[in-house]
């Protein structure tokens, strides 16, 4: 049974961002792993997964109506 989310994908990352990531389409039992894999997303590039504005992890299962925001890694100085 398919569940919307949100998707945000930030900086470098914003160029795999899918049309409609607001409402987008996964399957029930989605995790984070699995969406980037599927939007083309090398995990390497997946720095900061956030599900809600909580820090997660690559294997956290997504739910209807989860906001997921990606961070690539970040460099300053």
């Amino acid at each position: 049974m398919p569940i919307i989310i949100s998707i945000n994908l930030f900086a470098s990352l914003g160029r795999f961002t899918p049309p409609g990531g607001n409402n987008y389409s996964v399957d029930d039992e989605t995790t984070v792993q699995i969406l980037l894999e599927k939007l083309g997303v090398p995990l390497d590039e997946a720095k900061l997964v956030f599900v809600n504005g909580i820090k997660s992890g690559l294997n956290s299962i997504l739910k209807d109506g989860d906001r997921v925001g990606i961070f690539p890694p970040v460099g300053g100085g």
